[in-house]
């Protein structure tokens, strides 16, 4: 015997996985995950198909239901899918585009000019990771059906009828095998998906519905999203809790070197830049070449019109890129034949082209607008000026934070009790709501790799404050000098630098109430808007500690909501002492442990942004200074809140 087939491993130990096996066997390379984000990026890669039938112009109307069953079916009035011969497979096309990776027709340019999922895995790699899949094809004046397990046809596709319609109806049920974390679709990370895409296509008609659910007259549960203006209706949808101070969205919709580019933009009272972009309706999160088009665009028209107006005479500093851009809504969108992303995750475009024409597009639409609007074009260089006093004010405040930051473990903030494990990876740090909570959190520890930082009181609300005040906040500037993050460079003045960070854990622990929620959602928005690289690399997580305490005798349970508290209840029988816990203070260290810092045992939810224009609405609505778009959100949700007497 061969010393290679001792060892076992030999030519017959090599895998050769083809097409829907290896989308099975690796799955996170296709969808990203196999938790909440790849199984909502199931409906995703469904409905693109649909949308990229209406960019081509021969679709309209999409409708998207959550089944009872957590199935979900997808419905188009497209051309409907190709079931001829496939004279290179020998079987329909559309057992070629259900069952094959790298098949469909957005490689051909005659079918599709533009596409959002151009890997070509799409509809095949959903019908992979679904149990089952069901596809029905109304085309040619007749009704096609096929069906599926697991990416396999169960029979060839067949006639089963007579339409005068086209479209294609797509039903698949995720297999649990896979997304053994969960099946079940959230309404509201769908519902925010479909928005966006009927701002990014405007005309278009999506409709969402859940048939899990029914309101009191016994309806399903949804909603109808279509835009007649597109982009400056997604503006306005973004800034409707913002005070704008200009009268207009700014906007724009053309063709530059042959690229439909389409940007919207206006200017509001708050400190935040909020820049959205898109390539083929993908939200490029990092950005590429459309983004920094833009600000090119942007920022010399806006230095030219204003150093033509004297404006800037009596201002003793340069104006920098960000000046012009503080207070800005603006969202991007172009439409690329052939992108090029960097990385597999779609999220930044290379393409050179692109920047040039957004760059033009973007000063055009500008110039034209200042020039017919000269009270709106001295308001914005009156901002502009106030954000450059701002950010020198803010320097200087920043320039503090990096000195302690900098310094050695004797810099660290004071109330900080650290831990002795030295390997970030390992460490945690519970960002704790007072003194006393904090002492219960230091004393119930695991001293080896947790570390405890009290925060005093409410933290300032970055979402209506200047940016030198958030850094002269002192509690602010304790979390940038615990953590060991440092921001701002002389490139990007909002840069976060993640290399020294000292936890790959950041826990927010608060309390139970509504006071610990507030708390919970002033450092939310304080990391969404100055360190979001430590949400979207996973470190930022809210613990969960425990609402009751179920005691009778010597049996003791914990419950987290009021449907564990009475089956406890049920199950440890009549004379059951109940114990409420108003704060994390009102247990005793071991208590706190056992149900919240053990990792044994306890439960903490991992912070993840699904959306990047959702959550920036969401922050701007419950943060910011308008009531009535907060109140109504409120009202909605409120049926979800656990709200104390």
């Amino acid at each position: 015997m061969s010393e290679e087939a001792k060892q076992g491993y030999s030519a017959d130990s090599i895998q050769a996985l083809e097409g829907m096996e290896h989308v099975r066997m690796r799955p996170s390379m296709y969808i990203g995950d196999v938790g909440v984000r790849g199984l909502h990026h199931l409906v995703y890669e469904v409905v693109d198909n649909s949308i990229d039938e209406a960019l081509a112009g021969h679709c309209d109307t999409i409708t998207v239901s959550i089944n009872e069953n957590n199935s979900i079916t997808v419905t188009d009035n497209g051309r409907g899918i190709p079931v001829g011969l496939h004279q290179k497979e020998g079987v329909s096309a559309l057992e070629v585009v259900m069952t094959k990776i790298g098949a469909g027709g957005k490689f051909d340019k005659d079918s599709y000019k533009v596409s959002g999922g151009l890997h070509g895995v799409g509809v095949s790699c959903v019908n992979a990771l679904s149990d089952h899949l069901h596809a029905i094809v109304y085309r040619e004046g007749k009704v096609w059906e096929q069906e599926y397990e697991r990416g396999k046809a169960m029979y060839p596709v067949k006639s089963t009828g007579d339409s005068d319609t086209n479209g294609t109806v797509v039903t698949f049920t995720p297999d649990k095998s896979i997304f053994q974390q969960t099946t079940e679709y959230n309404y509201d990370t769908l519902a925010g998906r479909m928005r966006e895409l009927a701002y990014l296509n405007k005309g278009i008609t999506i409709t969402l519905t859940d048939k899990r659910h029914k309101d009191e007259k016994g309806a399903f549960l949804g909603e109808t999203f279509h835009s007649k203006e597109g982009l400056k209706e997604f503006v306005k949808y973004l800034d409707n809790a913002r005070n704008p101070i200009i009268g207009h969205v700014i906007s724009m919709e053309g063709e530059k070197n042959d690229i439909p580019v389409e940007v919207a933009m206006t200017y509001n009272d708050s400190y935040s830049e909020n820049l959205h972009s898109y390539v083929n309706n993908i939200n490029t999160h990092e950005g590429g070449t459309h983004l920094s088009g833009f600000r090119r665009g942007l920022t010399s028209t806006l230095k030219k019109y204003a150093d033509n107006s004297g404006l800037l005479d009596k201002l003793k500093f340069e104006i920098a890129g960000d000046d012009f851009r503080e207070g800005l809504t603006a969202i991007v969108s172009v439409k690329v034949a052939e992108p090029q992303f960097e990385g597999q995750t779609k999220t930044k475009l290379g393409n050179r082209e692109v920047s040039s024409a957004v760059s033009q597009a973007v000063s055009e639409m500008v110039e034209n607008y200042l020039e017919e609007n000269p009270n709106d074009a001295k308001i914005i260089i009156q901002k502009v000026i106030l954000a450059a006093q701002a950010r020198h004010a803010a320097k200087k405040a920043r320039e503090m934070v990096q000195r302690k930051t900098v310094m050695s473990i004797g810099g660290l903030p004071g109330k900080l009790s650290d831990c002795s494990e030295t390997d970030p990876a390992v460490c945690e740090i519970y960002l704790v709501e007072g003194d006393s909570a904090g002492g219960t959190a230091k004393q119930g520890r695991d001293r080896n790799f947790q570390a405890i930082l009290p925060l005093r009181g409410k933290i300032l609300n970055v979402e209506k404050a200047m940016q030198h005040k958030v850094f002269e906040n002192e509690e602010i500037r304790n979390i940038f000098t615990a953590l060991g993050v440092t921001i701002g460079t002389e490139e990007d003045s909002k840069a976060l630098n993640l290399s020294k960070l000292r936890y790959h854990k950041v826990v927010i622990m608060c309390d139970a109430d509504v006071d610990g929620s507030h708390i919970s959602t002033l450092i939310l928005t304080f990391f969404f808007r100055y360190m979001k690289e430590l949400i979207e690399q996973g470190y930022v997580y809210i613990a969960a500690p425990p609402l009751y305490l179920v005691k009778r005798g010597a049996k003791k349970q914990y419950a987290w909501n009021d449907d564990q508290r009475d089956l406890i209840i049920k199950e440890l029988g009549e004379g059951s002492k109940i114990q409420r816990y108003k704060g994390l203070g009102e247990m005793n260290a071991e208590q706190l442990w056992d149900t919240t810092m053990n990792p044994e045992n306890r439960t903490m939810r991992k912070v993840t942004i699904d959306s990047m224009t959702e959550a920036d609405h969401v922050f701007s609505m419950l943060m910011g200074d308008e009531v009535p778009p907060r109140r109504e959100f409120i009202e909605k949700n409120a049926i979800y809140a656990n709200i104390d007497a």
